[in-house]
């Protein structure tokens, strides 16, 4: 018997026309390499292809989007859930339905016909559900109303046994706690619900600065910051940005220092928010503006294209001088730094307070984060990782163990790593698991074996 045997949809074995195309990563330096493939097209076909797996004890993987792949899942039976693209908008309850394959720019877009906004993240490409499941950290909405997770209503999914389940506040709470924070550790979502909010528009985008002007930026940064209220948000990163035609002249190959701003105020407001920064050194492009709120990708500029990166993450306790110091002596002016860019994200806000509803998100109270980026593939691994770790240890005097999921990067994903990021809700988590998933049939995201 094979799965064709029991879905409708497609099903696909390595060297078989399709296998690639449902295999794809958006970062070919992790591949997905598994059995077997089922391309779900309903939630019954997630719920049969489950059942195949779990009658000869195989492990479950599942790709939505591909933006989040850790692990080749070289045993496992992948249902992939890209064909899962509806998306509804209920505009008298302010919220979303979306299915487990749609993207943000989808509800960014269907939403904003109707004035409204989700929580979503700084690159509209990447994929509701495993962006919400890790927590989900807006450059807009987050230190005003908290992460995406915090927001979701109901979350539909199949469980390791193979059954539908519904999962909300009244229904299977123990399981609503830890879905979101949790990732995918728990089943397949395969639908999801979740609050939107009346905002049409925002003022910001990104201020470049030369590279030369690092430190002068990065001090006013630092300063600036935590001046600004909760209905704004910033980040900086420090890019060594490659000659693409693709990019603005200024860009071009240049070393600079990219400032980002978002806020829901008046244009004007913001201006005058943002004015200590214009101050801070000469702005070499300015793509701060009004803008309609499906334009948040915008803000940061992410990738949109695959492209093989190596990354990783730290939290930190404060983003002091001590701090700017070590970063300028890590990537600043006259620095061999082999990095794309070293970000700071200021968060606090309501990202800092619990939901009305609590969820298994560890990362209350981490006031900045630290995030590295740089490009190359396998055979650059050892040394791009190598630095990236080199970051890390030269920050561990302000940082903190409690992380975001969704930054749990590289070797990160090792079970030691992933216990000390979740820390006091780690052991929560593991008795979640062993109540839905005692044979750790999800186990290739950043998992969490069952409880003992």
């Amino acid at each position: 018997m094979t799965p064709t045997d029991t879905v409708r949809c497609g099903v696909f074995r390595p060297g078989e026309p399709g296998y690639a195309e449902e295999c794809f990563s958006f970062n070919p330096n992790h591949p997905l390499e598994p059995a077997v493939v089922v391309a779900a097209e309903t939630a019954d076909d997630v719920a049969q292809a489950v059942r195949f797996a779990r009658a000869r004890s195989m492990p479950v993987a599942v790709n939505a989007t591909s933006h989040h792949v850790v692990h080749p899942a070289h045993e496992a039976l992948l249902v992939t859930t890209s064909r899962l693209g509806e998306v509804t908008v209920d505009v008298e309850r302010r919220t979303a339905r979306v299915g487990a394959g749609v993207r943000w720019q989808q509800v960014l877009d269907e939403a904003g016909k109707a004035g409204l906004a989700p929580i979503a993240g700084s690159a509209p490409a990447v994929g509701v559900v495993g962006y919400t499941l890790g927590g989900g950290l807006s450059p807009v909405l987050g230190r005003s109303l908290g992460y995406a997770a915090d927001h979701v209503r109901r979350i539909e999914l199949v469980t390791a046994d193979g059954e539908r389940r519904v999962a909300t506040p009244e229904d299977e709470p123990d399981l609503f706690w830890a879905l979101r924070g949790g990732l995918g550790n728990f089943g397949v979502v395969t639908a999801m619900e979740f609050d939107l909010f009346p905002h049409a528009r925002f003022h910001g985008g990104g201020l470049y600065f030369p590279g030369a002007d690092a430190a002068a930026v990065l001090h006013a940064w630092r300063e600036w910051a935590p001046t600004l209220p909760e209905d704004a948000t910033t980040s900086v990163m420090l890019q060594r940005l490659p000659p693409l035609p693709a990019l603005p002249e200024p860009l071009r190959g240049a070393f600079v220092v990219h400032l980002r701003f978002a806020f829901l105020g008046t244009p004007e407001e913001g201006e005058r928010l943002l004015a200590p920064m214009r101050a801070a050194a000469p702005v070499v492009l300015d793509l701060v503006g009004d803008k309609p709120f499906p334009a948040i990708g915008e803000i940061h500029l992410d990738p949109t294209d695959p492209i093989p990166h190596h990354s990783g993450a730290v939290s930190l306790a404060e983003f002091g001088p001590d701090v700017v110091g070590k970063l300028l002596e890590l990537a600043g002016p006259g620095v061999d730094c082999p990095l794309l860019g070293l970000e700071v994200r200021a968060l606090g806000g309501a990202l800092d307070r619990e939901p009305s509803v609590p969820n298994a998100v560890p990362s209350r109270g981490v006031p900045f984060l630290v995030f590295g980026l740089a490009v190359g593939g396998p055979e650059s691994r050892d040394e791009l990782a190598g630095h990236l770790a080199h970051v890390s240890a030269e920050l561990r005097p302000w940082a903190l163990p409690q992380r975001l999921p969704t930054f749990l990067l590289g070797d990160d994903v090792a079970e030691d790593r992933v216990r000390a990021a979740y820390g006091a809700q780690y052991e929560r988590l593991a008795a979640v698991k062993k109540r839905y998933d005692p044979e750790n049939v999800f186990r290739f995201t950043h998992n969490i074996p069952p409880a003992a």
